[in-house]
């Protein structure tokens, strides 16, 4: 462990003392960019301060070491690994090094808050350790690891995931915007857009599938639709021992049982002269080694406190994607109203609103102040009128990254864009997705030097009028409840 202001020489000594067995923790200050402007919205300005706790018997270790933010904790607040996990983990690490076994493909799944994020964290560090490089492809829309959430991905990890996902936002190798933070309207969309983002893997390292903890009901089904689409070599099958949330997905089930969108295959059946005929049905997928893993931390499998903190780290996500805007120099916080946008005439982008109906002469209501996914899709956009173009149809497209619609000119015909999408990448961009995840509260009511009424913000709004409504407030932000106002700039 490195101390603040201790010298090379004398962290040397000090690392010789060590034996082989012994681990070493290099502690640094987390001061970046992204963090800064975490750290300036008021809600979250104590983000990262430890919880102080007096304790009897705390020794002047303790104290040194909470000074760098390191607290002793109970059970329940550890990192506990079962039985189950450290065997899965430990046949999935051999499998993925394996070099006469082809490359494993493996999908983790189960209920919410069973640990399936932790268990793909785990798995993809240790993975590291071996291997230059593994590649992820997140499934769950509403919970995403690499980018801002209501996305599926494909990424290609080579650095150990330390931290929650807004910490560690990056470039995936492909992405779709699919707009929501749940598939249950649009399941058959959801499908095509996770088949688009799989096309893209080419099967050169190993590869870890996030799923969805909707495994009940029809998410069961999607769930066997998945996995007769992805084809997986090795099944993570995460389950709470005390109650079975979910059937045993085994390879027979995965061929045999009906999908939500496929059908399974006919069992076999004795043809003339005690032959086996072939059952019939959609063609079955190669079979999967399943393992099972059971959590055993407390709460495990008991969803209500989920619901919360999934909305609080898709908050984050957005967070910690918009914090790449501020300048890599030390300095102050710019708030993102101070920020210059991009200029985008109405004609060179496409538009289309993803999880509802809105009126064309509706549509500028619905996209200024909102947050959008940008995207590139293969038709030509420039030049059909003087706009604003829109889609009739939701298209399955390559997200390039997000921005904000901070301002929409009628007279000028223009939107006002702001994104951390270099300009390289912006002249890519050709539509405009605009779905149901909303731009965090905290940005829009703590925009800092405005006085009098906040733009886009208002506390004194008509609810009964159609599609207005309280933004929600979060359990843990005690502010008040405002909506949105949009005007045209």
């Amino acid at each position: 462990m490195r101390a603040h202001g201790v010298r090379r020489p004398e962290r040397v000594t000090v690392m010789a003392r060590f034996s082989p067995d012994c681990a070493l923790v290099l502690l640094e200050h987390l001061d970046t960019p992204v963090t800064r402007f975490l750290l300036s919205h008021p809600p979250l300005s104590r983000l990262f301060e430890p919880q102080k706790k007096e304790e009897s018997g705390f020794t002047p270790e303790a104290a040194v070491l909470a000074a760098v933010g390191i607290v002793p904790c109970g059970a329940e607040r550890g990192l506990l690994l079962s039985e189950s996990m450290l065997a899965a983990l430990e046949e999935l690490v051999r499998a993925c090094c394996a070099e006469d076994e082809g490359v494993p493909v493996v999908l983790v799944c189960g209920p919410k808050n069973t640990g399936k994020s932790t268990f793909n964290r785990y798995l993809i560090n240790l993975l590291l350790n071996r291997l230059p490089s593994v590649e992820y492809m997140e499934c769950d829309i509403g919970q995403t690891e690499f980018t801002p959430p209501g996305c599926v991905s494909l990424s290609n990890v080579t650095e150990p995931i330390l931290g929650p996902p807004f910490t560690h936002q990056q470039t995936p190798l492909k992405m779709v915007y699919f707009g929501q933070t749940s598939c249950e309207h649009d399941t058959e969309r959801y499908l095509d857009v996770v088949k688009y983002v799989f096309s893209s893997y080419k099967r050169e390292v190993p590869l870890v599938i996030n799923t969805m903890g909707w495994v009940k009901g029809e998410g069961l089904l999607l769930l066997t639709d998945l996995l007769r689409l992805l084809s997986p070599s090795h099944v993570v099958q995460v389950d709470v021992c005390a109650w079975r949330a979910m059937a045993p997905l085994t390879p027979e089930r995965v061929q045999l049982a009906p999908g939500l969108h496929t059908k399974g295959r006919q069992p076999a059946r004795r043809g003339p002269a005690g032959s086996w005929a072939a059952g019939e049905g959609d063609a079955a997928a190669p079979e999967h080694k399943l393992l099972y893993v059971h959590p055993e931390f407390p709460r495990a499998g008991v969803a209500g406190e989920a619901r919360v903190h999934s909305s609080i780290l898709r908050d984050m996500a957005i967070l910690g994607y918009l914090g790449q805007l501020q300048s890599p120099d030390l300095g102050a916080v710019l708030p993102l109203h101070s920020l210059v946008p991009y200029q985008v005439p109405f004609n060179a982008v496409a538009l289309r609103v993803i999880h509802t109906d809105v009126a064309p002469t509706n549509i500028m209501y619905a996209v200024n102040a909102s947050w959008v996914g940008l995207c590139r899709i293969p038709e030509e956009i420039r030049g059909r009128s003087d706009g604003p173009v829109l889609l009739t149809q939701t298209p399955v497209c390559d997200c390039l990254g997000f921005g904000i619609v901070r301002g929409v000119e009628m007279e000028r015909k223009l939107y006002h864009v702001l994104t951390p999408l270099p300009p390289e990448k912006l002249r890519r961009v050709n539509c405009l997705l605009l779905g149901s995840v909303a731009i965090p509260n905290c940005v829009l009511v703590g925009q800092q030097g405005v006085e009098g009424e906040i733009p886009y913000v208002t506390s004194d709004y008509n609810y009964s009028i159609l599609g207005s409504g309280k933004l929600k407030k979060k359990k843990h932000f005690k502010k008040r409840e405002y909506a949105f106002e949009c005007d045209y700039t």
